[in-house]
């Protein structure tokens, strides 16, 4: 039999359930293809940082395959309407009598999975599923009453709970060096009509399985012991950074828990309290699958909790231009914005203040600060990106009370208090005070009287003041 492996969020060959299933099948041979849908992700809002990420992760991916026998097919369809025919077509032509791939789980990715296995398996092929984006498939973990978990600290106890029951989930082997090419792969393409070509930007991304596992390597042997004190301080490299890596499937979570638990002695909690902190991170990202899986209306912009859709957001289109473009005249928000269109990503604590500032002190709905994030992020994943983005807004699961907001001033205070990062991506401060720059008095009488910096777009306390008549409003 030849088989046809169709890639998606899973660009590696090291513990891939699909492809060591396609390969170990095709006793003649196996052939892989991914299919580019750039008005599918137009539509989804992905931008040319993940994009560039993506085609990069490719050229890796075509080369390694290459080395086993396995031709790398890449693919042009406009929508995921298109996918069944393509796949089908190529099956074909090659020969292949079954069809693998790992499952995705938002809405229009199920669904084009389903219209691909009616579509190919309705052609008398062999359709094969596999669960692979989550160490513990999402929809396996329940309450007791047999519904989806909305809090987080159950489900992490209950996915911990299965772990010590059933163990960690074993790798899958990668594919061993197979006969010669069925065909010749095809050439990957070094930019997508539609995304604007990210000319080098992002090169500090490198691509591959190998750069995320050095990656991983060194956050284990360097920086995890450090992780629960420097995690929130954005001027110091404290995290994984995997989350790129993460997105794409360049590296598997179920590898990342492996070297974190074998790392700390073999323990998912207790040990190390770095080690066991950044595995409660990774369960995190478990959580928003397990809620994208339980709940579809958070895939079709929706809010988990139904009454925060009465919510008087405000339109106001100049100061959401102000907060995309880091000019809102809070440095610290100033500063992580700057970092995000820069660089393409943004550090956690950053991505909290940043998105609470948005839809707290300017009452932005919520959904204008997730597209944007989708369009500018390397890392750009729908259940990681909804889930903080309804977080901060208090509209979604296990959210923030929505009496919760940040003040972004003393968030600066505490995670940068000598400016350091805040003067890395807001030049035009480095001559400012430190204490000048967590205090918008101090800032304003700092500044010269036509400064190159805004002042505030808003004052925090009266804005706060306002949040909370608008969510109080809905109750």
């Amino acid at each position: 039999m030849r088989s046809l492996m169709w890639f998606r969020s899973d660009l590696r060959l090291t513990d891939n359930p699909a492809l060591t299933a396609a390969v170990t099948s095709g006793d003649h041979g196996t052939v892989a293809v991914f299919v580019c849908c750039s008005e599918q992700w137009l539509e989804h809002d992905w931008g040319a940082p993940k994009v560039d990420f993506l085609l990069r992760n490719l050229e890796d991916l075509s080369r390694r395959l290459e080395l086993i026998g396995v031709p790398l097919l890449v693919l042009q369809a406009d929508f995921f309407a298109e996918v069944p025919s393509v796949l089908l077509e190529v099956a074909r032509e090659h020969d292949c009598e079954a069809l693998f791939f790992n499952r995705e789980y938002e809405v229009n990715e199920r669904r084009r999975d389903e219209g691909v296995s009616r579509h190919v398996g309705g052609a008398g092929l062999e359709v094969l599923a596999f669960d692979d984006q989550a160490i513990i498939e999402p929809s396996a973990l329940r309450t007791t009453q047999g519904t989806f978990y909305t809090v987080f600290t159950p489900f992490y106890r209950s996915w911990v709970r299965s772990l010590e029951e059933s163990g960690i989930p074993e790798l899958e082997p990668s594919p061993g060096s197979r006969r010669e090419l069925p065909c010749q792969p095809s050439p990957v393409p070094t930019e997508i009509e539609g995304f604007a070509p990210a000319k080098g930007r992002f090169d500090g991304w490198k691509a591959g399985e190998e750069a995320a596992r050095r990656r991983l390597e060194r956050f284990l042997e360097e920086r995890a012991q450090q992780y629960p004190e420097s995690r929130d301080v954005p001027s110091q490299e404290a995290t994984s950074s995997l989350s790129p890596y993460l997105a794409l499937g360049v590296i598997s979570a179920r590898t990342c828990l492996w070297d974190a638990a074998e790392a700390n002695k073999g323990q998912v909690t207790g040990g190390e309290k770095g080690l066991a902190g950044w595995i409660r991170q990774l369960v995190w990202r478990e959580f928003y699958r397990h809620v994208l899986v339980g709940y579809p209306r958070v895939s079709m912009n929706r809010a988990f909790k139904v009454e925060t859709e009465r919510i008087a957001w405000r339109r106001d289109e100049e100061g959401f231009q102000a907060w995309s473009e880091g000019r809102t005249g809070v440095p610290f928000v100033d500063a992580g914005m700057r970092q995000l269109r820069e660089t393409g990503w943004m550090h956690n604590r950053l991505r909290m203040v940043t998105a609470m500032f948005l839809t707290k002190d300017l009452l932005i709905d919520w959904r204008w600060g997730e597209r944007f994030f989708m369009q500018q992020l390397v890392d750009g994943d729908l259940a990681n990106n909804n889930g903080g983005w309804q977080w901060a807004a208090s509209t979604g699961t296990d959210a923030a009370p929505y009496f919760r907001i940040f003040n972004p001033w003393t968030q600066g205070r505490r995670y940068d208090p000598d400016g350091e990062f805040i003067r890395r991506w807001v030049p035009e401060l480095a001559g400012i005070a430190p204490s000048a720059l967590h205090d918008p008095k101090q800032l304003a009488d700092a500044l010269p009287a036509k400064p190159d910096y805004p002042h505030p777009v808003v004052n925090h306390a009266s804005a706060r003041v306002r949040a909370l008549e608008a969510f109080q409003a809905t109750r």
